[in-house]
């Protein structure tokens, strides 16, 4: 119970943190540049997605004996 508090104790201090740096021209720059690389990560997660499922439906079942 002890670890959880300081778990939820360290994930609001991290927003407090966080919302402190975007006030800063700095801090937005670094937040603009982390979210465009989670969006070219998200983008190429959902791309490899798509071409599996698609690769997985051209692909006839095996009927099992």
């Amino acid at each position: 119970m002890k670890g959880l508090v300081w778990f939820v104790a360290g994930v609001a201090g991290g927003f407090v943190v966080a919302h402190f740096a975007n006030k800063t021209a700095r801090g937005q720059q670094l937040f603009a540049e982390l979210d465009a690389r989670i969006g070219e990560f998200s983008e190429l997660v959902s791309t490899a997605y798509r071409e599996q499922e698609a690769k997985f439906a051209d692909t006839p079942e095996e009927k099992t004996p």
